[in-house]
Protein backbone atom coordinates (compact mmCIF):
# COMPACT_ATOMS: atom_id res chain seq x y z
CA UNK A 1 0.00 0.00 0.00
CA UNK A 2 2.85 2.23 0.88
CA UNK A 3 4.29 1.57 -2.55
CA UNK A 4 1.02 2.74 -4.24
CA UNK A 5 1.09 5.99 -2.10
CA UNK A 6 4.89 6.80 -2.70
CA UNK A 7 3.89 6.14 -6.88
CA UNK A 8 0.83 8.46 -6.42
CA UNK A 9 2.96 11.16 -5.15
CA UNK A 10 5.30 11.11 -7.58
CA UNK A 11 2.86 11.66 -10.08
CA UNK A 12 1.04 14.05 -8.19
CA UNK A 13 4.93 15.81 -7.82
CA UNK A 14 5.44 15.26 -11.78
CA UNK A 15 1.88 16.70 -12.88
CA UNK A 16 2.43 19.90 -10.64
CA UNK A 17 5.81 20.40 -11.70
CA UNK A 18 4.74 20.10 -15.63
CA UNK A 19 1.86 23.07 -14.90
CA UNK A 20 3.94 25.14 -12.17
CA UNK A 21 6.99 24.89 -14.61
CA UNK A 22 6.41 24.54 -18.16
CA UNK A 23 2.78 26.42 -18.81
CA UNK A 24 3.90 29.67 -17.78
CA UNK A 25 3.54 32.73 -19.65
CA UNK A 26 2.70 36.78 -19.23
CA UNK A 27 -1.02 36.18 -20.17
CA UNK A 28 -1.32 33.33 -17.49
CA UNK A 29 0.57 34.63 -15.06
CA UNK A 30 -1.63 38.01 -14.88
CA UNK A 31 -4.99 36.28 -15.07
CA UNK A 32 -4.57 33.37 -13.10
CA UNK A 33 -3.01 35.74 -10.56
CA UNK A 34 -5.91 37.66 -10.02
CA UNK A 35 -8.57 35.20 -10.70
CA UNK A 36 -7.45 32.74 -8.09
CA UNK A 37 -8.80 35.40 -5.41
CA UNK A 38 -12.73 34.08 -6.76
CA UNK A 39 -11.86 31.30 -4.01
CA UNK A 40 -10.58 33.43 -1.30
CA UNK A 41 -13.05 34.24 1.55
CA UNK A 42 -13.29 37.95 0.66
CA UNK A 43 -14.92 37.29 -2.50
CA UNK A 44 -16.87 33.88 -1.62
CA UNK A 45 -18.49 35.03 1.44
CA UNK A 46 -19.20 38.70 -0.09
CA UNK A 47 -20.82 36.88 -3.52
CA UNK A 48 -22.70 34.13 -1.36
CA UNK A 49 -24.03 36.77 1.48
CA UNK A 50 -24.90 39.40 -1.56
CA UNK A 51 -27.03 37.07 -3.77
CA UNK A 52 -28.57 35.49 0.22
CA UNK A 53 -29.55 39.36 1.01
CA UNK A 54 -30.37 41.16 -2.13
CA UNK A 55 -31.40 38.57 -4.84
CA UNK A 56 -35.18 38.06 -5.51
CA UNK A 57 -36.55 34.47 -5.16
CA UNK A 58 -35.44 31.53 -5.89
CA UNK A 59 -31.88 33.12 -6.19
CA UNK A 60 -31.92 34.32 -2.22
CA UNK A 61 -32.25 30.69 -1.48
CA UNK A 62 -29.54 29.31 -3.32
CA UNK A 63 -27.47 32.29 -2.01
CA UNK A 64 -28.43 30.81 1.22
CA UNK A 65 -27.46 27.65 0.30
CA UNK A 66 -24.10 28.49 -0.95
CA UNK A 67 -23.31 30.39 2.17
CA UNK A 68 -24.20 27.19 4.02
CA UNK A 69 -22.07 25.50 2.06
CA UNK A 70 -18.89 27.60 1.59
CA UNK A 71 -19.33 27.56 5.61
CA UNK A 72 -19.92 23.88 6.20
CA UNK A 73 -17.42 22.72 3.80
CA UNK A 74 -14.33 24.80 5.78
CA UNK A 75 -14.70 22.48 8.63
CA UNK A 76 -13.36 19.27 6.81
CA UNK A 77 -10.72 21.67 5.42
CA UNK A 78 -9.50 22.56 9.09
CA UNK A 79 -9.74 19.14 10.18
CA UNK A 80 -7.72 17.72 7.20
CA UNK A 81 -5.16 20.20 7.46
CA UNK A 82 -4.56 19.47 10.90
CA UNK A 83 -4.32 15.73 10.56
CA UNK A 84 -2.57 15.86 7.41
CA UNK A 85 0.15 18.86 7.72
CA UNK A 86 1.37 18.88 4.13
CA UNK A 87 4.37 21.35 3.26
CA UNK A 88 3.25 23.99 0.02
CA UNK A 89 5.03 23.23 -3.10
CA UNK A 90 6.99 26.21 -3.29
CA UNK A 91 8.59 25.54 0.36
CA UNK A 92 9.37 21.81 -0.52
CA UNK A 93 10.60 22.50 -3.85
CA UNK A 94 13.16 25.40 -4.63
CA UNK A 95 12.47 25.25 -8.57
CA UNK A 96 8.61 26.29 -7.67
CA UNK A 97 7.92 29.35 -9.62
CA UNK A 98 5.20 31.62 -7.49
CA UNK A 99 3.74 35.41 -6.55
CA UNK A 100 4.31 38.03 -4.35
CA UNK A 101 2.91 37.08 -0.65
CA UNK A 102 2.03 33.22 -0.86
CA UNK A 103 0.36 31.69 1.86
CA UNK A 104 2.19 29.99 4.43
CA UNK A 105 0.02 27.57 6.08
CA UNK A 106 -0.66 24.01 4.97
CA UNK A 107 -0.97 23.09 1.91
CA UNK A 108 -4.04 19.78 2.13
CA UNK A 109 -6.46 20.54 1.02
CA UNK A 110 -7.04 23.48 -1.23
CA UNK A 111 -9.53 26.19 0.60
CA UNK A 112 -9.72 28.59 -2.21
CA UNK A 113 -10.73 25.46 -4.00
CA UNK A 114 -13.29 24.11 -2.14
CA UNK A 115 -14.84 27.50 -1.66
CA UNK A 116 -15.00 28.25 -5.22
CA UNK A 117 -16.89 24.49 -5.43
CA UNK A 118 -18.89 25.09 -2.55
CA UNK A 119 -20.61 28.44 -3.80
CA UNK A 120 -21.13 27.40 -7.41
CA UNK A 121 -22.37 24.09 -6.83
CA UNK A 122 -25.79 25.47 -5.39
CA UNK A 123 -26.39 27.90 -8.97
CA UNK A 124 -25.05 25.04 -11.09
CA UNK A 125 -27.60 22.54 -9.01
CA UNK A 126 -30.43 25.31 -9.25
CA UNK A 127 -30.02 26.26 -13.32
CA UNK A 128 -27.54 23.73 -14.75
CA UNK A 129 -27.38 26.08 -17.39
CA UNK A 130 -24.87 28.19 -15.05
CA UNK A 131 -23.03 25.02 -15.24
CA UNK A 132 -21.07 26.39 -18.72
CA UNK A 133 -21.08 29.31 -17.19
CA UNK A 134 -19.26 28.50 -13.21
CA UNK A 135 -17.78 25.07 -13.74
CA UNK A 136 -15.09 26.50 -15.56
CA UNK A 137 -14.46 29.54 -13.34
CA UNK A 138 -14.57 26.86 -10.47
CA UNK A 139 -12.07 24.96 -12.40
CA UNK A 140 -9.44 27.71 -13.28
CA UNK A 141 -9.58 29.07 -9.60
CA UNK A 142 -8.24 24.78 -8.83
CA UNK A 143 -5.97 25.22 -11.70
CA UNK A 144 -4.31 28.53 -10.93
CA UNK A 145 -3.58 27.12 -7.32
CA UNK A 146 -1.14 24.59 -8.93
CA UNK A 147 0.35 26.82 -11.60
CA UNK A 148 0.79 29.81 -8.83
CA UNK A 149 3.07 27.25 -6.99
CA UNK A 150 0.24 27.29 -3.56
CA UNK A 151 -1.39 23.72 -4.20
CA UNK A 152 -0.37 20.24 -5.31
CA UNK A 153 -3.29 18.67 -7.87
CA UNK A 154 -4.08 16.11 -5.53
CA UNK A 155 -4.81 19.26 -3.10
CA UNK A 156 -7.16 20.48 -5.42
CA UNK A 157 -8.85 17.37 -6.01
CA UNK A 158 -9.60 17.10 -2.43
CA UNK A 159 -10.71 20.75 -2.44
CA UNK A 160 -12.77 20.12 -5.15
CA UNK A 161 -14.35 16.99 -4.08
CA UNK A 162 -15.19 18.86 -0.19
CA UNK A 163 -17.39 21.42 -1.43
CA UNK A 164 -19.12 19.96 -4.58
CA UNK A 165 -19.85 17.16 -1.59
CA UNK A 166 -20.79 19.11 1.34
CA UNK A 167 -22.79 21.83 -1.54
CA UNK A 168 -24.51 18.73 -2.92
CA UNK A 169 -25.38 17.88 0.63
CA UNK A 170 -26.92 21.24 1.63
CA UNK A 171 -28.74 21.17 -1.53
CA UNK A 172 -30.31 17.73 -1.17
CA UNK A 173 -31.29 18.17 2.89
CA UNK A 174 -32.69 21.40 1.63
CA UNK A 175 -35.74 19.69 0.01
Amino acid sequence: MSRLFVKFQEYDRNVFMWINGRLHNRFMNFWLYYLTHLGGATFSIAVSLLVWLLAPAPWNTTGLQACIALAVSHIPVAIAKRLYPRIRPYLAMPDTITFRNPLTDHSFPSGHTTAVFSVTVPFMAMEPYLLMLLLPVALIVGFSRIYLGLHYPSDVLAGATIGTLVALATVALWT
